[in-house]
């Protein structure tokens, strides 16, 4: 936990007033206070489903309701019971019931177990948290297509396994990082469904002993009150799948982002130098090297892809339970841990794709310094109309091979094969323009945009309106 106040406070001053806000709004879903008071809420749901069934007096859960506020728990009072009772539930119960008349103290977690409140409360954090998430995520979403849209033509060199292969443009590689983000808010809407109906109230040992022979139907009333989707009728907190996926879904969401991170972490490298973060003119890159323009927010979520995973871990390790319930209220710390982290994620992610420089003419330069071999493909399926594909490339691997031990042209060794100069005279230069050779990426870049619209729709979600 110091480790991850530590990092929150250097983002506090190195992102400034804004992001410290949404920082502070991120931390404000987990601070003891706002836990406490979600408890509080939690069991007034609870005294008011009771009331409607007859099991505690209406005039009770009423009261229960109106003083559901941390004014009438004081944390520190909180903690100074806490100190005595050693139970952090029986410690904000104690001071709580002080402020309560004897009969709604009496009705007050009437029949009710410490981890289903708990528990509800984790899963009430966590849907805010996605909420949090998803908004940085549909900005990102609107980002990502406006940098897409206006990079479609912009061409670049595809590179596999380390190599220059063929010229895509810098709005296909964003469209696909576009893409790669929806999917992730796909997932994070199925993990809501689910964590929404995992149910708020099943007892000790998940058979409802304690709340009665309608406890079922209290748990529904519950629910409802709470904001959430009718239970599942069976006991969830042994099996702990569902927080699980959750975690899992964060994993992919790092990962996929942290791709993103070290790809534009390599492109700023000196060596290619075509992307390149912006950063404030007083932002110094090197405390001995004053020349260094030094990556900052990539280098950031290739962190998050490391340290999201290995909170993930610990939340599927506490899949194994044993019997019906283990003590498993250590781990809601590390779930609060993962979501920070996660909503943290997000919001640099899109501070990065924000703040991106792109150098069009360093990307043309770099298609030319192989000059020309990567429409060695392009002269191939040119030539099969007049010899054999087999041929063709031995010959023009021929003359790749002779550009690059000789030192000389690529363009000159191709019409100067006795073979293929003659049917590559007339068309030489237009076979060796990058540009016009990118395949069908900037209608690839157009699909997704729509594509992506199409999908905001069906999902009930805001339009884009950036670059409009």
């Amino acid at each position: 936990m110091i480790r991850l106040i530590a990092l929150l406070v250097f983002f506090l001053l190195w992102l400034g007033p804004a992001a410290s806000a949404q920082i502070r709004e991120a931390q404000d879903i987990f601070a003891q206070e706002n836990t406490n008071r979600l408890v509080m809420q939690v069991e007034a749901a609870i005294a008011g489903a009771q009331a409607d069934y007859g099991i505690i007096p209406r005039e009770a859960a009423n009261e229960i309701a109106e003083k559901a506020d941390p004014t009438y728990a004081p944390l520190d009072e909180i903690e100074a019971e806490r100190e005595i009772v050693r139970h952090r539930m029986v410690a904000l119960l104690n001071v709580w019931r002080r402020n309560l008349s004897p009969e709604a103290a009496e009705a007050l977690h009437f029949g009710v177990t410490t981890v289903d409140v708990y528990d509800t409360v984790m899963v009430l954090q966590v849907l805010e948290t996605l909420d949090l998430i998803e908004r940085e995520m549909l900005l990102l979403e609107e980002e990502l297509a406006c940098l897409a849209a206006a990079h479609k033509p912009t061409p670049m060199i595809g590179r596999t396994l380390g190599q220059h292969a063929l010229p895509i443009t810098f709005g296909k590689k964003v469209s696909v990082w576009a893409a790669q983000n929806r999917r992730n808010l796909e997932r994070l809407d199925e993990v809501r469904a689910r964590l929404r109906r995992v149910g708020v109230l099943k007892g000790a040992v998940g058979t409802y002993l304690g709340l009665g022979d309608r406890a079922m139907l209290v748990e529904q009333e519950v629910s409802r009150r709470l904001g959430l989707d009718p239970p599942e009728p069976a006991d969830w907190r042994a099996a702990r799948d569902v927080f699980a996926e959750y975690a899992q879904v964060l994993e992919l969401m790092a990962r996929s982002n942290a791709s993103i991170g070290a790809e534009v972490f390599r492109l700023q490298s000196t060596d290619i130098g075509e992307v390149f973060e912006r950063r404030p003119a007083t932002a110094v890159g090197s405390s001995t090297m004053p020349h260094k323009r030094n990556p900052s927010l990539s280098e950031a979520l290739i962190y998050y892809g490391r340290t999201i995973p290995a909170y993930t871990g610990i939340i599927l390790s506490d899949m194994d339970n044993a019997h019906e319930r283990d003590n498993t209220s250590r781990s809601n710390t590390t779930l609060s841990e993962l979501s920070l982290e996660a909503a943290a994620m997000m919001r640099d992610t899109r501070r990065l794709v924000s703040r991106l420089e792109i150098d069009t003419v360093r990307m043309r330069a770099n298609i030319d310094r192989t000059d020309g071999m990567v429409l060695s493909q392009r002269i191939v399926l040119h030539l099969a109309a007049v010899m054999s594909r087999e041929d063709a490339e031995h010959r023009v691997t021929q003359a790749a091979q002779t550009s690059r031990q000789t030192n000389t042209s690529f363009r000159v060794r191709l019409l100067g094969d006795p073979v293929l100069g003659p049917h590559l005279q007339k068309d030489i230069d237009a076979l060796l323009d990058p540009e016009t050779y990118i395949g069908l990426a900037a209608e690839q870049v157009d699909a997704t945009i729509a594509y992506l619209r199409d999908q905001r729709v069906k999902a009930g979600q805001p339009d884009m309106t950036l670059c409009q």
